[in-house]
């Protein structure tokens, strides 16, 4: 480091991202194709000074000592995937297109009403545009500048299938699915109804650590993968993945349970509809001390874009809550927080809101906090969230309160 690569880092699109375009695109008929990039490192250009020895089959006889300078990227670089993404980037905007500030691996195309959308993962690409002339005219420009292949009408995209229909997207990672369960041994195991026991709670220290630790780990991981679109195993995923460092029997059990789940429903999928998309909505709730080692609380949220939800999430808090309301009030900051990212997105990608962000949440004392001054005595040491949520939802980036026994998600 500091001598053959300084920076490394490099951008891919975030998920929820991808449910959003998809979503306007299945809202819209937007036609969407799917690229693929060859040799995609290749193309980066090096700002470092980096040298490699000589390939075996092509050494010059002449002075078989020499080393090469490097004027391209290579695979094996650890600056390769940075370089490919500025190189790409670079050219993108010369087409015209706009990094996004909310996620940088979304390129926006704008020209009176002729709108494109790019999503860029390494070497895997989403294109929508508002006419199948404009996506055209832009793959035809990427093919002059970049070897890639159009792979047309998009099916498969990160372990994906998609299916469109006139009902809309329909995305499945079924095949994924079957894999795991092979890879577990549990492809002929019985299936259950539900992939947790909502009552009963994992402990550090229940029973023997599990004798593989390796493949526990690998399990839980490739869970968490298919939680992409499959929101329901959100929770259940993330109570097994708090135990990645000494995982025990009754962990691993848990990821059994999930697996025969998954057995019995691998026709579930995450399905984006073609309703209008002019509204966010959000839910959020929280698990209070629901942790029997640090009586640390659970919160989740889910965020819909009109009928389509994309994005959601399971966390623990970093912190012991005090009280119900202050657990309620922290999921509400979280949920909060991710509507003020998606809301931004959506200015980014032309799409209007016609109404304000509505925040369901089931605890009457974490709405009456959003409001008033109330029960400072006891929410006092939580003020950076009180302020944050009393602003958005007071000054104007219109979020409101609602209180909604619906949004029990945990």
């Amino acid at each position: 480091h500091g001598i053959d690569y300084d920076e490394t880092f490099s951008p891919v699109v975030k998920p929820a991202t991808i449910r959003v375009v998809l979503s306007i695109a299945a809202s819209r008929s937007w036609p969407i194709h799917q690229l693929d990039v060859k040799n995609a490192f290749l193309h980066g250009n090096l700002e470092e000074t980096v040298y490699c020895q000589q390939p075996s089959e092509f050494v010059d006889p002449s002075a078989p000592n020499a080393v090469c300078l490097l004027q391209k990227s290579l695979y094996g670089l650890k600056q390769a995937p940075r370089a490919w993404y500025q190189r790409f980037a670079t050219y993108i905007r010369q087409l015209g297109f706009t990094s996004s500030a909310s996620d940088t691996s979304l390129f926006v195309y704008k020209d009176g009403d002729n709108i494109a959308y790019l999503l860029l993962y390494v070497d895997d690409i989403i294109l929508t545009a508002s006419s199948a002339t404009l996506l055209h005219h832009i793959t035809t420009h990427l093919h002059s500048e970049f070897a890639m292949t159009d792979l047309g009408d998009l099916h498969f995209f990160l372990g994906i299938s998609v299916t469109r229909s006139s009902d809309g997207l329909f995305l499945s990672q079924r095949q994924y699915a079957v894999d795991l369960l092979k890879r577990a041994s549990m492809s002929e195991c019985h299936s259950t109804a539900t992939p947790i026991d909502a009552r009963s709670k994992l402990s550090a220290t229940d029973g023997a650590p599990v004798s593989d630790p390796t493949e526990y780990r690998s399990l839980a991981g490739a869970l968490q993968y298919l939680t992409l679109t499959r929101p329901e195993l959100a929770y259940a995923v993330q109570q097994v993945c708090l135990f990645m460092h000494d995982p025990r029997e009754p962990h691993l059990a848990l990821i059994k349970r999930i697996l025969r789940y998954i057995k019995g429903t691998l026709h579930i999928g995450l399905h984006l509809g073609t309703t209008p998309i002019d509204s966010l909505t959000a839910c959020s709730d929280a698990d209070w001390a629901g942790c029997p080692d640090s009586r640390r609380s659970t919160l989740g949220y889910c965020v819909f874009l009109g009928d389509n939800l994309v994005s959601w999430s399971y966390k623990r808090q970093t912190t012991v809550s005090r009280s119900s309301a202050e657990a309620e009030y922290r999921a509400v900051a979280h949920a909060i927080a991710e509507c003020c990212w998606l809301r931004q997105l959506l200015s980014e990608l032309h799409i209007s809101l016609t109404s304000a962000t509505v925040v369901y949440c089931d605890n009457v004392s974490a709405v009456y906090m959003t409001a008033n001054p109330v029960h400072h005595r006891r929410t006092k040491h939580i003020e950076i969230d009180i302020h944050f949520v009393r602003e958005k939802g007071c000054f104007g980036t219109g979020s409101c309160f609602t209180r909604s026994f619906l949004s029990s998600v945990c």
